[in-house]
């Protein structure tokens, strides 16, 4: 079984440049500090076009050569540590910064807008700021992924699951000693799961597996209760996901739509690719009237926080509610394993 080490710290990596949401930052923070930077050279309104006009000459290029070169040496930048990653990083921006200036110098005069240190050290500045901010982002949202396990064992598996599964197990120790060994099997390999170092991406068929052997403990207590349907027949088995996302979901569903009826009630997961995204539907059955386990968001909240971590603004979770019906769609990019 992994150890546990709560005090261990995620390991610093550079933001993936291939990131939908991480070009947007990108883009909004250099032409921001470019507009900053053309008000301050204005002696007018009159004048800010006429400057920021100028100033985008030398930093667009820039921009956009740079934003196309860390993308596309990505796979080299993963393979590097976190500061050799930086150095080859700044150094490319100095190089790009180098070659944009000479070849738009022509544009705006030998005499223009910046000598040719001034603008090294503007990219530089700028460079360093992007990098310090993507860090400082990245840590800010790092404790999310620790929660994978810390919530397993203080929020996300009740009490109530672990009680029932051994009482469960229990009531099939004589009767059918083989599901209650397989049983306990299932139990052995969640916790196990549970209590895991969480941190990378897992290949989609495995948690599809994890929550199969959940909703298989959950059935042994509400029997015909539970009614569960799997359409997975177009999903990507090779897809790349955060662990325990699909399962907590799965608890929820079955703790606020099954549990507080008599009657059978059904959880349905579709997931399948389309336009190189996976998507995860999950709906289960909506009680509009009363309180049973209401209120704790902290599972959703904690898997919204490490899909914005992997995969920044190209990932989304949306819920819904209608006809009954308590629907969760995850949409993430498709990476493969």
């Amino acid at each position: 079984m992994a150890s546990i080490n709560q005090n261990q710290r995620p390991p610093v990596t550079l933001p993936n440049f291939c990131n939908l949401g991480v070009s947007l930052r990108i883009l909004l923070a250099v032409n921001g500090m470019s507009l900053v930077a053309a008000a301050l050279r204005a002696s007018g309104w009159a004048m800010l076009w006429r400057e920021l006009m100028e100033i985008s000459v030398l930093v667009q290029p820039l921009l956009l050569l740079s934003l196309l070169l860390l993308c596309s040496g990505r796979k080299l930048l993963e393979r590097v540590s976190y500061n050799a990653g930086i150095v080859v990083v700044v150094l490319l921006e100095a190089l790009l910064a180098v070659l944009v200036y000479f070849l738009g110098r022509e544009l705006i005069g030998a005499d223009g807008l910046f000598q040719l240190y001034r603008y090294l050290i503007l990219t530089f500045l700028m460079a360093v700021a992007l990098l310090v901010y993507f860090n400082l982002r990245s840590r800010a949202l790092s404790p999310a992924l620790s929660e994978a396990r810390l919530q397993a064992l203080q929020a996300r598996i009740r009490p109530h699951f672990l009680f029932n599964s051994i009482n469960a197990v229990l009531s099939l120790i004589r009767s059918n000693p083989k599901r209650a060994e397989s049983a306990l099997e299932d139990m052995a390999d969640l916790f196990r799961v549970f209590m895991a170092d969480n941190r990378n991406l897992v290949n989609l068929e495995q948690e599809v597996a994890l929550s199969r052997q959940y909703l298989g403990l959950e059935q042994l207590r509400l029997g015909e209760r539970l009614r569960v349907t799997w359409h997975i027949e177009k999903m990507p088995h090779d897809a790349q996901i955060p662990p325990l996302v699909l399962q907590p979901l799965l608890e929820n569903a079955v703790y606020h739509g099954i549990e507080p009826s008599t009657q059978p009630g059904e959880v349905c997961v579709n997931i399948y690719s389309s336009r190189n995204q996976v998507h995860l539907v999950l709906r289960n059955p909506y009680r509009n009237k009363g309180d049973h386990h209401s209120g704790n968001k902290m599972a959703m909240e904690n898997i919204k926080e490490r899909l914005a971590l992997h995969f920044d603004a190209e990932a989304s979770l949306t819920t819904q509610v209608s006809d009954n019906t308590y629907q969760v769609h995850i949409v993430i990019p498709y990476l493969k394993s």
